[in-house]
């Protein structure tokens, strides 16, 4: 037996995008119903980065101190790079911001929890668990809703004005939509490990050591450990098992010493890791009749300066006034589409911007010969040097908002 649903909105997927737009839709006195496949919100190796922007969008709705309520979060003030066992580069963030907000570096887990808990707060607002979209519904050309399926609730059938795909980088609704993508694998992909956090750091800076090709990323996170993502040749997992775990440990201590303890006592085996397959997403066309994606579904793009939340974030704040305006009553045919298209209008300059920033820097870790790798220290040192240089860049990525 089937259950049928009727809202306004049908969001797939209840990550930081789509449960922010669940948010934004349901304060707004919008019908909405989130899908999301799994019944608990744990999140092990997800995106825990929360830039500026966001940090600034949670704080203005109140969440940041419900976050704060729940996890006493470290802000990140800085970030350095070295190379070759050199510091290259420093920024502090205090110094570039112009709005006073920092990065954050947040468990997933508690940033969904919080947004479900004030999204549930509104009486249109529903978040349907441990369901899978299995089918689009189609009616005259539009998509009209979502099939579900689940073990605890059954098939379920959601008829909706409009569905959205938040469901993330292996997007089920954008393969069933029909919009023409292109998934552009880049040259590395990147282990995940997280290990004790040395004693001799401070929580409040990410590092990013360098040696020719080869980098690892260490991120604060809680409590009292820090996330480490190491690169590897784009499928070279295979071959880098084959060398051995010790191969591993001995690659990660050579690039972070600080952390050869560490990789020694607690990375026993393959499971202790977690294989990231970097690819960005190029969809040219976000929506159709009665469909939009957002996020990672929309525009995946590389883990390279933690910007996927943040993107699902604005995603979701941009697009849920536009639909809102669609949907009242006295709204003209064609007028939710036409909010689709505009979302995509204004976010698109947006989100190319970080694309083109990122890519800039998956090419400069993947230098290899002696001379690549000189260009890059060189200009680490050049923006190091130069304070209106970091604020260009840093602000074209972190703080987009404040120039609105």
């Amino acid at each position: 037996m089937t259950t049928h649903i009727d809202t306004q909105v049908c969001v797939v997927g209840g990550g930081p995008g789509g449960l922010m737009l669940g948010l934004e839709l349901a304060r707004r006195g919008c019908e909405v119903v989130v899908v999301e496949q799994t019944t608990k919100f744990t999140r092990h190796f997800r995106g825990e980065s929360v830039s500026p922007d966001s940090v600034r969008l949670l704080d203005q709705r109140g969440l940041l101190k419900e976050i704060s309520a729940r996890l006493d979060f470290e802000e990140t003030r800085r970030f350095e790079i070295s190379d070759g066992g050199k510091r290259v580069l420093e920024v502090d963030f205090r110094d570039l911001s112009p709005t006073g907000y920092l990065p954050i570096e947040l468990p997933q887990q508690i940033l969904l929890e919080v947004l479900a808990d004030a999204a549930a707060r509104h009486p249109g607002f529903t978040l349907l668990r441990g369901s899978s979209v299995t089918g689009l519904v189609e009616d005259g050309g539009r998509v009209a809703g979502v099939r579900c399926g689940g073990e605890r609730d059954g098939d379920t059938e959601i008829r909706a004005a409009l569905t959205v795909g938040a469901d993330g980088r292996f997007s089920r609704v954008l393969r069933q939509s029909g919009l023409a993508h292109k998934k552009t694998p880049l040259d590395r992909d990147v282990l995940w490990c997280t290990l004790p956090f040395p004693g001799t750091w401070d929580r409040s800076t990410v590092r990013v050591r360098i040696d020719g090709d080869q980098h690892a990323l260490c991120l604060p996170t809680h409590p009292g450990l820090v996330r480490v993502g190491l690169n590897i040749p784009k499928g070279g997992l295979k071959e880098l098992r084959g060398l051995g775990i010790d191969a591993l440990r001995a690659r990660l201590s050579s690039l972070v010493p600080e952390l050869a303890p560490a990789a020694q006592e607690h990375i026993t085996g393959w499971n202790s890791l977690m294989l990231l397959d970097i690819f960005t997403t190029s969809v040219p066309r976000w929506s159709r009749p009665g469909l939009v994606l957002i996020g990672d579904a929309a525009h995946t793009l590389s883990p390279v300066l933690g910007q996927g939340v943040n993107h699902a974030v604005i995603d979701a704040v941009t697009l849920a006034p536009l639909v809102v305006r669609a949907l009242r009553p006295a709204a003209r045919d064609g007028l939710l589409d036409a909010a689709t298209q505009r979302f995509q209008h204004l976010r698109g300059p947006h989100v190319e911007q970080a694309r083109k920033v990122q890519l800039a820097q998956e090419r400069a870790f993947s230098a290899s010969s002696a001379p690549a790798v000189r260009v890059r220290q060189g200009l680490y040192t050049l923006i190091d040097s130069n304070d209106w240089l970091k604020r260009r860049i840093w602000r074209r990525v972190y703080y987009t908002l404040s120039a609105r």
